[in-house]
């Protein structure tokens, strides 16, 4: 099952299979549709952690309020990955604590 209507995004349109990158592995996602929605459809369920007790996040709100769904995308860190499209080539990181060097 996938996203199809989204409370900030809309009706996702879903245009195409492409590949995006987590932590190194290749996954097909559906192009536009959020990139958490994504790496739960391949299973991925832990997308952070936490910066002082370095415990693992995943989709919580999904509607861009909270922090769990926080990664590395394309390089930059804290995009929150509920309210963020796919596009072909992404390159996303689980990130640990604020983001920084690894």
């Amino acid at each position: 099952m996938r996203v199809e209507r989204h409370p900030i995004l809309g009706d996702i349109e879903i245009k195409k299979t492409v590949r995006i990158v987590f932590d190194g592995e290749i996954i097909e996602a559906l192009e536009g549709e959020p990139i958490s929605a994504a790496l739960l459809a391949a299973g991925k369920t832990i997308f952070r952690y936490t910066t002082k007790l370095h415990e693992a996040r995943g989709i919580y709100c999904g509607i861009g309020r909270c922090t769990d769904c926080m990664m590395i995308v394309d390089g930059v860190p804290n995009v929150r990955t509920c309210v963020k499209p796919v596009r072909d080539g992404m390159i996303i990181q689980t990130q640990y604590g604020l983001g920084g060097k690894q």
